[in-house]
């Protein structure tokens, strides 16, 4: 009760004692990138188009498309278009595709935006983009093509700023032992990127949803103990699947209500909080059950007369019961030990 309240205050919200024991036993943190890693703010700084198409038309298409979807890159392609002054038009039959990105029509046209997957499946030829595609991959950036009828029209360069305070909490996690992977939907030498800037041991991109539960089922499956952290509609899975799932409290309703613990701010050092708080409470509960102990090892057999044929000494009533109140006291002062407990500094 203590740590709950503990924690409560430093904006770490617990759904249960369970889910905070578990946290002391995790292995591995698991991290989706875009909203956790990064700021989950992308903005558009690049488009590209190929000829026989201008800029501010494509960025027409794709955000009239992306009005329908609630992902972090429509909200920096709908934020570019609205800089420039320009309004969605509507779009017909809508479609989110799980991964991949989105198509609808506009105009009569159909229009696809996603990544080199959805556009290759849908066979768009991307050559004409691919290699600058991987220049600003290399930088970290991600890229959104746009196909017009079949046939590639541009591309748009999103970024996504890393949080300031990433690589320290992710020094923090490993400083505890903690093996840091991130997964993601984007493209591998975006991802390596990101996760070299941070320090992350280890990255998989270019995962479906789906793809992302099978992978924390597979790290279960070794023996490890699996925290995730996300945020979005499509963390909700294996939020629910990993041993401990921390939802960012900026993140959607349903990854918050599918997680045990939901960090009321951004950053990722209320992670390394909840597990130090965790590991405090059980070597706490220690403390407190190794003193119990002592005292009823001690005062039942003098009690049940284990020393009257050698002394004639009995424990006197008041005592016993002193001695009781006494063993309550000293639990509930060592618990109460966790309230000046500073993360990152010890209990003070």
């Amino acid at each position: 009760m203590v740590s709950i309240g503990k924690a409560a205050g430093q904006g770490i919200l617990i759904r249960n004692g369970e889910a905070l024991h578990r946290s002391r036993h995790v292995t591995t943190v698991v991290l989706d990138k875009t909203g956790t890693v990064t700021e989950g703010r992308p903005a558009v700084t690049a488009i590209m188009t190929r000829p026989g198409h201008e800029e501010a038309g494509l960025l027409a298409v794709a955000a009239s498309v992306e009005a329908g979807s609630e992902h972090a890159m429509a909200a920096a392609i709908l934020a570019a278009a609205s800089d420039r002054g320009i309004e969605p038009t509507r779009v017909e039959n809508f479609q989110a595709i799980a991964g991949r990105g989105v198509e609808g029509e506009v105009g009569g046209r159909r229009v696809l935006l996603g990544n080199t997957g959805l556009m290759l499946e849908r066979g768009v030829a991307v050559a004409d983009l691919r290699s600058a595609c991987r220049e600003q991959a290399a930088a970290g950036r991600s890229c959104v093509f746009v196909a017009l009828g079949g046939e590639l029209a541009g591309m748009l360069v999103v970024a996504d700023p890393v949080k300031p305070d990433s690589d320290s909490a992710i020094r923090r996690l490993q400083a505890r032992g903690l093996r840091t992977v991130m997964l993601t939907g984007d493209t591998r030498a975006a991802a390596d990127a990101v996760a070299a800037g941070v320090g992350i041991d280890d990255v998989v991109a270019g995962l479906l949803p789906d793809g992302k539960a099978e992978h924390v089922a597979a790290l279960q499956a070794r023996g490890e103990v699996v925290a995730m952290v996300g945020d979005g509609i499509n963390d909700a899975p294996v939020l629910a699947r990993a041993d401990v799932g921390f939802a960012l409290g900026s993140g959607t309703d349903v990854a918050i209500e599918s997680a045990d613990i939901t960090l009321m701010g951004s950053s990722l050092h209320a992670v390394a909080d909840a597990i130090e708080i965790s590991h405090a409470t059980v070597r706490n509960i220690w403390q407190n059950l190794f003193g119990a102990f002592i005292y009823n090892s001690l005062g039942i057999p003098v009690a049940a007369g284990v020393l009257y044929p050698l002394t004639g000494m009995l424990l006197n009533p008041m005592i016993a019961g002193a001695a009781m109140a006494l063993s309550s006291v000293t639990v509930v002062s060592n618990a109460n030990r966790l309230r000046r407990m500073r993360p990152g500094r010890g209990t003070g």
